[in-house]
């Protein structure tokens, strides 16, 4: 699951009162945790284990929606009254670690028998892992791959998915043609950026540069990248929508209109339930392809994290190591299909036996994190608008490229300022952010 913000939230939560969060409670015996939309609902039915092992610890679980869940955990912070356990998502942990917000917890995995981080893919970890201090325990992992039509490759005349981008560049030219321009080769929805960012990553280009203080998109690597991706839709590969226009994916995908899908995990489970019985067998799943061998992917998911300010950090690290055991985080798979961070969760059970889950396995090995900083889902959504563009033939590549540039530039603003002068109190955060806003919008005007 990739968990999204509002950009510019940061400035409203922190001016946002007390009252709009629960004060966690002084009593060390009890243990106060947040958990973000459905996996509070699965993670419920695998607590009685973890309090038959700690009858002395009585867990308070709140389930934050996912829309409210940035928000929420700012405010709280803010507030002074962050729980003693919280699920957060990995693209959010430079910002709350940048707040200091989070206890580092190098400490308590050099002293567990259950958190062992070489058992970790080692992207994954990484993302939990801000100026040298680990700040989360992976929880779940997501990242984004190919679905695709077995039979209708098979019919173009190619026994296996493609292995690199030119490969990848023939099989869909080929069904383009086989099928006399009634099929496209693949759909990559133009208002996500999951699927550029995968490309970009793969040419192994910082996406930023100077420590995190400038935007790197006029690199040869991350133009090959952007080239690559606009190409598909000039070429008439794939059709340019969003996927508002697409409206049902899997009905689509399995009436045959595109062959390719880029998607991730949770397809597996509605694809089995959208497509008929009949169909269950035409479709399967295959590793990014990368510009010269197989590709790497973007790392999402979430981790569980203990706020500096917890009152409970003994009780919130024993849940951490209970949840992180392979057994738990097979059984969470079984309730969610969220997949498990660990290497060793993944040698029983349905996460080995199931064949559509392979290359998922094989891709975790393969990930690319996405640049430390709190801006980063900003940019990264100024990035794929500004792809749109150039799509729709509003931009040539270069000209795509610095404006990406001059844009990241802009919002980046309030972190070379923090980066200069020091940490700011959190009044001076909310000038900043002003301040950021106004460059921003001055750069987007004079482009």
């Amino acid at each position: 699951m990739r968990i999204l913000r509002a950009p510019g939230c940061l400035a409203l939560a922190l001016g946002l009162l007390l009252s709009a969060c629960s004060h966690p409670s002084a009593d060390t015996r009890t243990l106060e945790f947040w958990t973000i939309g459905r996996e509070g609902e699965a993670v419920a039915k695998l607590l009685p284990e973890f309090q038959r092992e700690h009858p002395g610890i009585r867990i308070r679980m709140q389930q934050v929606p996912l829309t409210a869940a940035h928000e929420k955990l700012l405010t709280a912070y803010a507030g002074g009254s962050l729980p003693d356990l919280i699920q957060i998502g990995n693209t959010w942990i430079p910002e709350f670690a940048a707040l200091h917000a989070l206890q580092p917890l190098d400490a308590q995995v050099a002293q567990s028998s259950e958190v062992r981080a070489a058992d970790y893919f080692p992207t994954v970890w990484a993302t939990n892992r801000i100026d040298g201090a680990l700040y989360g325990i992976p929880w779940y992992v997501d990242t984004r791959l190919l679905f695709y039509r077995v039979d209708l490759l098979r019919e173009a005349g190619f026994d296996s998915p493609p292995r690199d981008w030119a490969q990848w560049q023939r099989q869909m030219d080929a069904i383009r043609v086989k099928s006399a321009g009634k099929r496209w080769g693949a759909l990559l929805p133009t208002n996500e950026y999951d699927q550029l960012l995968a490309l970009a990553l793969q040419e192994h280009a910082p996406l930023l540069r100077d420590g995190g203080r400038y935007g790197n998109f006029e690199s040869a690597g991350f133009k090959r990248a952007l080239s690559f991706y606009v190409g598909l839709y000039e070429r008439g590969d794939v059709p340019a929508y969003t996927n508002i226009q697409v409206g049902n994916p899997w009905e689509e995908f399995g009436r045959g209109a595109f062959v390719f899908y880029l998607s991730g995990p949770w397809n597996i489970g509605e694809f089995r339930k959208r497509l008929p019985p009949a169909q269950q067998g035409e479709w399967s799943t295959a590793p990014l392809p990368g510009p010269d061998g197989p590709g790497d992917s973007v790392a999402y998911g979430s981790s569980l994290a203990i706020p500096a300010a917890s009152r409970n950090k003994p009780g919130a690290w024993l849940l951490i190591e209970y949840l992180s055991r392979p057994r738990v985080q097979q059984r969470f798979y079984e309730l969610l299909g969220d997949l498990p961070p660990r290497r060793s969760a993944w040698e029983a059970g349905a996460l080995r036996a199931d064949p559509k889950l392979h290359a998922f396995r094989e891709q975790l090995e393969r990930l690319q994190p996405a640049p430390p900083v709190p801006e980063w889902e900003q940019i990264v959504n100024m990035m794929q608008d500004t792809a749109a563009r150039a799509i729709a033939g509003q931009s040539t590549i270069d000209q795509a490229a610095a404006r990406m540039n001059a844009q990241a530039d802009a919002i980046l603003a309030k972190r070379r300022w923090v980066l200069d002068r020091g940490a700011p109190s959190l009044r001076e955060k909310a000038t900043i952010q002003g301040r950021t806003s106004r460059m921003q919008r001055a750069s987007n005007e004079a482009l």
